[in-house]
């Protein structure tokens, strides 16, 4: 047996043998009449920030603090601890002469990790520390198993995803990422608030998957006897209530998409779409810009932050740049000079460009995207709007004025990263029929991401909807770049894992 092998089994019957003497401890507790989990309610005074941010109030004052047992250092007659609560720590003194011998005792039983209430005077250290002098005590909840770092510690990122309340309890950064993640949303909907939007609600399950170009998630309903699918756009619900007069929405919420999983993708995910009548694309960049630095300001108080050291600045406006002329200006190729798909196939070719259907099928839309991807997405560092979209691959898109191989689409790109998507929403029926009966063919030629045709969606397009914009934003990829985090999981709470075995 090797020595890491060795010193594994040791910590795991550590760890093993610290369980058993928890639970021990919780049996002669229940036995004594001292069952903590017979505890309904605590009455809680004061948070421990609370306690720090009116000290001169409380000084000499009895409060009472909640929260979980974090360090002990009791020995002899007197000591130290810290418990924790959503707010922070404070420190705890006790004092054998403040509680006597019995409960002294009983206080240096208790584990790290156990949920304690706290009756105490507030006082400062000789170190300048705010704490509490006890002068009562109570177990509220037992801890029946050690935290990690009284064993192997909490290093490995796939345990810290599964087992993201211990990720919490011991990383106070990660606890921040989360708590900013929060207030983020929360400023989301302020800033759109303000501006006269409405929120609204639509369906998770759908008969039908529409609104973006992704494999979705199937369920079946068992009472209507039909298939239906997770939703992975809020998109032509949203215009439905254009449609109905509601002028400004949006749904901020979950979207599914049966896909891969990296450092960007999560199979369920949290997005906003809004929408605007009487706006356009123009407008949705100015919403998109302004939203990101009045978030930005709120959570730093700046517009600038620092994203795996690179400093992004969000400050608006941001630069703006085709996809045309994002190709040139980093693979080289000008496609204002080519005029058939042959053409562009043959550069595809000379590139080596992979498509997920055969090279004699694709367009020039096809190939001037997968030029951007190759060559000029990564370079799309501070925040930048690409704009111009091939009609090809923007079903939903009104076509660009003045030009109709585009249309009035753009995606914003910070990092080399989408984390936008817009339009001058298609309203127009006639075309938006042709349109995805195009989508169709591209599904016969092997995209089983294609657009599919909602009906109900045709029928109120039909209804007749007012000019547009509309605007997508991944919430958990805006959250990555104001917190610093480097993948997609470290800004969900509980991010899709595989069973463990």
């Amino acid at each position: 047996m090797s020595n890491e092998e060795s010193n594994v089994q040791e910590l795991e019957a550590e760890y093993n043998e610290q369980v058993t003497i928890r639970r021990q401890k919780l049996s002669d507790l229940q036995e004594q009449g001292k069952d903590p989990f017979d505890v309904y309610r605590v009455e809680r005074t004061h948070t421990s920030q609370e306690v720090k941010d009116n000290y001169e109030k409380l000084e000499g004052a009895e409060v009472t603090v909640a929260g979980r047992l974090m360090s002990k250092r009791v020995h002899g007659k007197a000591g130290f601890s810290d418990i924790h609560d959503r707010y922070g720590k404070i420190q705890l003194y006790i004092k054998i002469n403040d509680v006597g011998e019995e409960k002294l005792k009983e206080f240096k039983t208790f584990d790290i990790g156990d949920f304690v209430s706290i009756t105490g005077t507030p006082f400062v250290t000789k170190t300048g520390e705010i704490s509490l002098h006890i002068v009562d005590f109570q177990l509220i909840a037992k801890s029946l198993k050690p935290l990690p770092e009284k064993w192997h510690g909490l290093k490995d990122p796939d345990l810290r995803y599964r087992q993201r309340e211990v990720d919490i309890i011991m990383n106070p950064e990660v606890k921040d990422t989360f708590m900013k993640r929060i207030a983020i949303i929360r400023y989301v909907r302020e800033f759109l608030d303000n501006r006269g939007y409405l929120e609204a609600e639509t369906p998770i399950l759908s008969p039908i998957a529409g609104g973006a170009a992704a494999r979705p998630f199937m369920t079946h309903h068992n009472a209507l006897d039909i298939d239906m699918y997770l939703r992975i756009a809020t998109e032509l619900y949203l215009k439905r209530l254009i449609v109905a007069g509601f002028e400004k929405v949006y749904d901020m919420g979950k979207n599914f998409r049966n896909e891969g999983i990296d450092i960007r993708h999560n199979p369920e995910f949290t997005m906003i779409e809004l929408y605007e009548a009487y706006a356009d694309y123009n407008d949705m960049m100015e919403i998109m810009e302004n939203m990101i630095a009045y978030v930005c300001e709120k959570i730093h108080g700046t517009t600038k932050v620092n994203y795996q050291g690179t400093e992004i600045d969000f400050t608006p406006p941001w630069r703006r740049i085709t996809m045309v002329d994002a190709v040139k200006e980093y693979s080289g190729v000008d496609f204002t000079q080519i005029s058939t798909d042959e053409e562009a196939r043959k550069i595809a070719k000379e590139k080596h460009l992979q498509f997920k259907k055969e090279i004699e099928d694709c367009t020039k839309a096809d190939i001037l995207n997968a030029l951007f991807e190759e060559y000029a997405e990564e370079h799309l560092i501070q925040p930048t709007f690409l704009c111009d979209y091939p009609v090809e691959i923007s079903p939903l898109t009104k076509k660009k004025r003045g030009n109709a191989e585009f249309t009035e689409r753009f995606e914003g790109f910070v990092f080399g990263r989408e984390v936008c998507n817009a339009y001058s929403e298609l309203n127009d029926p006639v075309v938006q029929r042709d349109r995805f009966m195009q989508q169709a063919k591209e599904r016969e030629l092997g995209d089983d991401e294609a657009y599919l045709i909602d009906e109900e969606f045709m029928s109120a397009l039909e209804i007749g909807m007012p000019p547009t914009g509309g605007l997508g934003i991944g919430i958990d990829r805006m959250v990555m770049f104001l917190t610093d985090s480097y993948s997609i999981r470290d800004v969900i709470l509980f991010p899709t894992m595989k069973p463990m075995q």
